[in-house]
């Protein structure tokens, strides 16, 4: 792959919103050596712990979302969850310390209902 070429994004499939590389890209990039695998692969995560992760980013992309349409700041919403903007920040991007728990308290202190948590993570 030469300096000038752009590395794109990984596209989404229908299925599941798992992330597809371009076979194009995949291709170029094993005949340059590369080892093209999933993350699953890479992190030698089971399907349990893979499906646990993208559950908790589902939460996480929700509760940004959410706070973005209530036009408040992490630090507004920070005062409302009797937390910090770093801990609010850490919460919105999938961080391993923040718990299911805490995301889902989260949601419901912002006036998420139980329809639309699971419709979140559907």
């Amino acid at each position: 792959m030469s300096a000038n070429e752009e590395l794109r994004p990984m596209k989404k499939t229908s299925k599941g919103g798992k992330n597809k590389m371009d076979k194009r890209k995949k291709k170029r990039l094993e005949s340059k050596g590369y080892k093209v695998d999933t993350v699953e692969q890479f992190l030698g995560l089971s399907a349990e712990e893979s499906e646990y992760i993208e559950l908790k980013l589902a939460l996480s992309e929700a509760l940004a979302k959410r706070r973005k349409s209530s036009k408040l700041t992490q630090v507004q919403l920070a005062k409302i969850l009797k937390s910090s903007q770093s801990r609010v920040a850490k919460m919105e991007k999938g961080d391993p310390s923040v718990s299911l728990d805490l995301l889902v308290k989260s949601l419901l202190a912002m006036g998420a209902k139980k329809e639309n948590i699971a419709k979140a993570i559907a």
